[in-house]
């Protein structure tokens, strides 16, 4: 690329002081506050005019701009540079760092070298910087190798770098090395690896790492935290956050924005309310981040009131907190309220990503808004040049399938520009499901295992769409595949939150401290809710045994167990909250729309799809689910 002319503008605009000396001081200065090109080119000329042209200091300030500000050049930065008879390693680790490309770095670097220019502590990690974000691995080794040579293998700035870059590679193994082989660790060199394990999934390596820091700070505790909250065990999180509260180290707001995603994880309000409370008190800036994540907490804990206010609250709404609010307004079935918000959305001119649409489309599918999810689907490529994803074409068949339109939801699947994905195709067999429909649901089902063999819910889909038929030989043959790739069902998890501890049940489970009582509670629901009508749906029950042994399991799926826990620890007019990790079957619906009217509780239940709000005998979804 050719170098830029450099273009000399009149510096009327600079002040000048009765000294050379002066005049110098307060260039330098001036250019340290310098905010663009053109007041850039100003001082440029004034270096120019007072012989610093070639002083590595005064250029060093330009390059350092050019090279780091979002209104910089670097090929003006990099053509100063080529002018500077004597440069030093400043003037190249500026640069290094700042370079778009591992290649561009190593060519930089070979250059330094070539002028005679030695490397310093700045250097490597400088070098690093770029090699890290491309994972180019080989160029990587070679400032390893450079490391070693040039003697800076003591160096805690530049090894605690190589471990960053070994972790950005995936590779785990070197970077213990490096680590284990330190002369001396720091923070640093600690929180550095076990974030990167973290985000690597070895959580328990981190943790093993965590453990034997020699001193922590709120890093590595956001480290760890976060770790956890990323492969979601959410309990761990809660218990090193306990730990964390108990030493004494203070809640800060990166700390706060990892334990409010587990509290939306686990569904845990109450932790959710403290630490929103925590932030308040103590003056933390609600940013836009940090505010999103306290409404996407509201939002998943099943208060959308609360999520409304923080919401409205905002000084700043970013497209985050506005896509946050209508992908809230969606998981509770509040299609036209979405709706709603985007329209007003659009009309403060705040434009629309993928996400927003895939929020939007979301909503239409779990409010059966079939015409507006049919125009929104067009309106992103007409209006927002958004070209649909995969989970934009799995939205709009899902929301054709729910409504009965197979035949429309299957060329959808026909004309898209790729693959049907398990995901699509699985829309698509649920609504066979649904609807019935044997013949397409067996022939979707069938490629949905193929495409997703370890998936235990794409076999139980297909093997329930069988047993409906009273097609036992297929669904048994269904079961049989499944044994056959050692696939285990998933099983029915829920957990509820009361006095600021989690519960988790298990279907059929007797683990929990207070399991007689919860048990004599199920019988005494079920009971009472027969009064008024109830009478357990076997139809998604697999075998072909008699109806009453069909029955017995269904009474003790995971939900009713933490409803029953509810009832126990609440009061008329009381909430039950309950977060479970499947689809809510068809029998715990009726079951828990019953309860609802006879112990006089709202439940809210949030399942792996969407909330439920039971209240009176009805729920908020009108059974379209």
């Amino acid at each position: 690329m050719a170098a830029p002319a450099v273009v000399f503008v009149s510096p009327a605009t600079v002040p000048r002081p009765s000294t050379t000396a002066e005049h110098r001081r307060a260039t330098l200065r001036g250019l340290d506050s310098c905010r663009s090109m053109p007041e850039l080119r100003q001082y440029h000329s004034q270096l120019i005019r007072l012989g610093l042209s070639e002083d590595n200091d005064a250029v060093g300030r330009l390059i350092k701009f050019l090279a780091l500000h979002p209104s910089g050049d670097l090929p003006y930065a990099l053509h100063l540079l080529g002018l500077l008879p004597r440069p030093d390693p400043f003037v190249f680790n500026t640069l290094l760092g700042a370079l778009p490309s591992p290649a561009e770095s190593l060519l930089l670097y070979s250059d330094m070298l070539l002028r005679y220019v030695a490397p310093n502590s700045f250097t490597f990690p400088s070098i690093l910087k770029p090699i890290s974000a491309g994972r180019d691995i080989d160029a990587g080794r070679q400032v390893h190798a450079h490391v070693l040579k040039l003697g800076f293998h003591p160096d805690v700035f530049s090894q605690n770098n190589l471990i960053r870059f070994y972790l950005s590679c995936g590779l785990t193994v070197d970077a213990r090395r490096v680590f284990d082989t330190m002369a001396r660790t720091d923070v640093v060199s600690w929180t550095t690896m076990i974030s990167g394990l973290s985000k690597l999934g070895s959580v328990d390596e981190a943790r093993e790492l965590f453990d034997r820091m020699p001193e922590r700070n709120s890093v590595s505790w956001n480290a760890m935290i976060a770790g956890y909250v990323q492969c979601g065990r959410f309990k761990n999180a809660f218990e090193l956050f306990s730990r964390m509260r108990t030493e004494g180290i203070e809640l800060n707001k990166f700390v706060a924005a990892s334990m409010l995603a587990a509290c939306s994880g686990m569904g845990a309000l109450e932790q959710g309310e403290w630490i929103h409370g925590h932030i308040e008190r103590m003056g933390i800036e609600l940013d836009p981040k940090l505010g999103t994540t306290i409404i996407d907490m509201y939002c998943k804990c099943g208060c959308l009131d609360k999520a409304f206010k923080v919401f409205r609250g905002l000084s700043c709404r970013g497209l985050s907190s506005w896509n946050c609010m209508i992908g809230g307004l969606a998981m509770h079935g509040l299609g036209k309220e979405a709706v709603k918000l985007f329209d007003e959305m659009m009309k403060e001119e705040v434009i629309p990503d993928d996400i927003t649409l895939l929020n939007v489309l979301s909503a239409c599918a779990h409010a059966g808004l079939i015409s507006e999810g049919r125009h929104y689907f067009y309106y992103m490529v007409r209006e927002f040049r958004i070209e649909p994803k995969m989970e934009h074409f799995g939205c709009m068949v899902d929301l054709l399938g729910r409504a009965g339109l197979l035949d429309e939801a299957k060329q959808v699947i026909q004309e898209m520009p790729m693959d049907a994905d398990a995901g699509v195709l699985g829309a698509l067999l649920g609504a066979c499901k649904i609807h019935g429909n044997v013949d397409l649901g067996e022939q979707i089902g069938r490629r949905v295992i193929e495409l997703d063999p370890l998936n235990s819910g794409r076999y139980v889909l297909l093997a329930n769409l069988f047993a409906s038929a009273g097609r036992w030989d297929d669904a048994a043959e269904v079961r049989r595949l499944m044994n056959d790739r050692g696939v285990n069902k998933e099983p029915g998890c829920s957990m509820i939150e009361m006095g600021g501890v989690v519960s988790e049940f298990i279907a059929g489970s007797k683990s929990h401290p207070q399991a007689r009582e919860i048990y004599v509670m199920v019988d005494e629901m079920l009971e009472r809710i027969k009064a008024e009508g109830y009478a357990p749906d076997t139809s998604g029950v697999l075998h072909d045994i008699d109806e009453e042994e069909k029955e017995n399991p269904l009474y003790y799926h995971s939900e009713k167990l933490a409803i029953a826990f509810g009832l126990l620890n609440t009061r008329s007019g009381d909430t039950i909250r309950i977060t479970k990790n499947l689809r809510v079957c068809r029998d715990c619906h009726a079951a828990s729309k019953l309860v609802s009217k006879v112990f006089d509780r709202e439940i809210i239940v949030r399942d792996r799809n969407r909330f439920h709000h039971f209240m009176g005998g009805e729920c908020s979804c009108r059974d379209y689910w």
